[in-house]
């Protein structure tokens, strides 16, 4: 059974609650598609469950959702806790506004919330800083403007995801290739791709890392453009958007008629924002050290097309993986676990591992034989 997040790759915790399926602390389910999702409540997106005892599980949520008394629902959409601390969305057949003010609008509104609290302390930080430098007698010439700029840099290398490239060599993706990747017409006009940066390698030490330090740019089509643009989306909208960036961004999309049909308008809009920004040439080395997105880049454009681009590739994501079986889901799922535990083990020394493989490989030792 998963229980990696495919999206961000955190831990999506466990339940008691539903024995058929003890994965998550909120589900959200659709009786009558029978779908299931699971609700990161890290990154705040919805998984869509590719398990084949989802039927069972969908079954146990509604029970659940009957027979409990702390919950509150409309015709369409329904909320209930559970004494077990397990959180259940139950979903009929809400129109596209309604159902993004519970999908979306929840996860979003929680990152903005977030994102204040965090802006907040960091302030407060700054502030103490600020007054414990002045106090102590250091110049602002000096140590203060060195440690802002130190923190820049890092929250601009920090990486954001790993993954592997159509060579199914190992790449890491950094804040600050946001600022620069971005969607793109398609060859033909008629659809989209996304041109996204990278470095190669898991990170500063990974041996298959000879160019470490050099910026990459790849082209990715179809389906897996469609997922990492989603992933990568998730990422440039970190501080979520107010009631009216999600009403807006819904509004995009049904200008558009569908998420498929939007997303080529979308790429054509970031194009014409990259072009006319006049930096569409900058040196290699400006690049580098970009302290703000590029107008049209994907952490450049404005927040409800963000908003309305993350929204499109989710859905459109769910829809390709149902027709097609949930094959391409299920193969997500298992890369986000295989990355997670190797994103798990950058951080673990090698002694460690050499450690438990030498203990592995020990026979194993008679209890009662003597110490």
């Amino acid at each position: 059974m998963y229980t990696t997040c495919i999206f961000c790759h955190g831990d999506l915790d466990r339940n008691e609650a539903i024995e058929e399926f003890p994965v998550g602390r909120r589900l959200a389910f659709d009786g009558a598609k029978g779908r299931l999702w699971v609700v990161c409540r890290r990154c705040e997106r919805w998984n869509l469950s590719p398990l084949e005892t989802r039927w069972e599980a969908i079954e146990a949520c509604e029970r659940a959702f009957e027979t409990t008394r702390m919950k509150v629902a409309s015709d369409n959409i329904g909320l209930a806790k559970l004494k077990e601390g397990l959180e259940l969305v139950r979903v009929g057949d809400p129109v596209r506004q309604e159902f993004a003010a519970w999908r979306y609008g929840d996860q979003f509104g929680r990152r903005r919330k977030r994102a204040m609290l965090v802006t907040g302390a960091v302030g407060a930080a700054a502030g103490g800083i600020v007054v414990g430098g002045t106090i102590a007698g250091f110049a602002m010439g000096g140590i203060f403007p060195g440690f802002f700029q130190g923190a820049q840099a890092w929250y601009r290398d920090r990486v954001l995801l790993r993954l592997r490239d159509e060579h199914g060599d190992p790449i890491r993706i950094q804040r600050k290739h946001l600022y620069t990747s971005r969607l793109v017409p398609s060859a033909d006009a008629s659809g989209w791709d996304l041109r996204v940066d990278h470095i190669p390698g898991w990170d500063k030490r990974d041996r298959t890392n000879k160019r470490k330090n050099h910026r990459h740019t790849m082209i990715v089509h179809g389906s897996e453009a469609i997922g990492l643009a989603g992933q990568l989306m998730a990422q440039a909208n970190r501080r979520g958007g107010a009631r009216k960036a999600v009403r807006d961004a819904v509004r995009r999309i049904e200008e558009a008629g569908h998420p498929d049909a939007f997303l080529p308008v979308a790429a054509r809009h970031a194009m014409g924002d990259f072009s006319g920004s006049g930096k569409a040439d900058l040196p290699a080395k400006k690049i580098e050290g970009l302290m703000k997105p590029l107008p049209g880049t994907l952490a450049g454009l404005k927040v409800d097309m963000r908003l309305a681009i993350e929204m499109a590739t989710h859905e459109q994501a769910e829809r390709e993986a149902l027709e097609g079986e949930l094959k391409e889901l299920e193969a997500r799922w298992r890369q986000a676990e295989e990355i997670a535990r190797i994103a798990d083990n950058l951080f673990v020394p090698e002694s460690v591992d050499s450690f438990i493989e030498r203990e592995r490989s020990r026979p194993a030792r008679d209890p009662a034989a003597p110490e």
